[in-house]
């Protein structure tokens, strides 16, 4: 669980990243993740079920971390939902990543947008490996060899997000 000093830490990123037009800066772990393999990881989730990154092996994914208190990653979650839907014929994957202290309300959250992809509660240390996930939402796209094509980071046009989406989807 993530301690109230991580979860301030995170609000005051998710404000600096707002205000920073979404961009992170050059050379950030974040950035340095591009082009290199995801780091993996395994949650349980809050449907019980063990969620790994590596069972999505050969698959588009688009891992998205969020929070309860954060209306942009709420917005977002029903049109990743709904791309999960449209795409999963065509080999993609969503994953979501709550950022929560507590499991129960991220859980509620999850059940009452009735989405259709694999949710789990995350950590400090998965955070960490991520480059540190001091905004939210950030959401990374995985190419179908597990390597980090591209990072979105805070409040981002969806419509950039499905054109990569798109993009990956196409590649052989």
């Amino acid at each position: 669980m993530l301690g109230s000093t991580l979860r301030r830490t995170l609000i005051a990123g998710f404000v600096a990243a707002s205000l920073a037009a979404s961009a992170a800066p050059a050379g950030s772990a974040a950035e340095n993740l591009l082009d290199k393999k995801a780091p993996q990881f395994t949650l349980t989730g809050f449907n019980g079920q063990t969620l790994r990154l590596s069972g999505f092996r050969g698959k588009v994914i688009l891992l998205n971390f969020w929070a309860t208190w954060c209306a942009p990653c709420q917005a977002e979650m029903p049109v990743f939902a709904a791309w999960q839907h449209q795409f999963a014929p065509r080999g993609f994957q969503v994953i979501g990543i709550s950022m929560d202290d507590d499991a129960a309300p991220a859980r509620r959250l999850v059940e009452r947008l009735k989405l259709n992809y694999p949710s789990a509660l995350g950590d400090a240390g998965l955070a960490a490996r991520y480059g540190g996930v001091l905004g939210l939402p950030l959401t990374f796209l995985i190419d179908r060899d597990g390597v980090v094509r591209a990072r979105f980071q805070g409040e981002t046009d969806v419509k950039k997000i499905k054109s990569r989406v798109n993009a990956l989807l196409t590649e052989p």
